[in-house]
């Protein structure tokens, strides 16, 4: 299995675009008093366009590591690969661990350092922007990652459009 992975904020301020109005007229968007944010680590399957998507509090290593075992897990025999970027919490003991304890089954490559255009999960993360967190505040923080889940669950029921979105068409 081939995966590109990386990490995203999900952040509780919503992130602007540029929106229609009427003329002499601003649209308002409200934001919280205090910024909460969470992360996401994710991993896309190139082949079915399947997510596996973590949230947490922190995109530290140990998060990272536990991405990796979760994509272990859901291909208990078969060889998994992982195209990532060159960001320091993918290399370190606990990652290392995961690679050794996969005995063979894990493969990890790194993407150029700067270079997100090579990365095709950055079109996902985008789309999640676009979906959930344009112009939008939620009451919470754990309404957002509701709204986060449900934005996964639902391209994880029709696999195609996440490969449109990372313009994955394996032959």
């Amino acid at each position: 299995m081939f995966y590109y992975a990386d990490e995203f904020n999900i952040s509780w301020h919503p992130t602007l675009r540029a929106m229609w109005a009427p003329v002499g007229q601003q649209v308002m968007i409200p934001t919280p008093m205090q910024p909460t944010r969470r992360y996401g680590l994710g991993a896309a399957n190139w082949h079915t366009g399947e997510t596996v998507v973590i949230t947490r509090r922190h995109k530290r290593r140990r998060e990272v590591a536990e991405l990796l075992e979760a994509l272990l897990a859901k291909h208990r025999s078969e060889t998994v690969t992982v195209a990532w970027d060159n960001a320091n919490t993918h290399e370190d003991e606990e990652v290392e661990a995961v690679l050794r304890g996969a005995a063979g089954r894990l493969i990890l490559l790194s993407l150029p350092t700067y270079s997100p255009w090579l990365n095709p999960i950055e079109m996902l993360w985008r789309q999640f922007r676009r979906e959930v967190t344009h112009c939008e505040l939620f009451d919470s923080i754990e309404a957002l990652l509701d709204a986060t889940g449900t934005f996964f669950d639902r391209y994880n029921c029709k696999p195609g459009g996440v490969r449109s979105i990372i313009a994955a068409h394996p032959t």
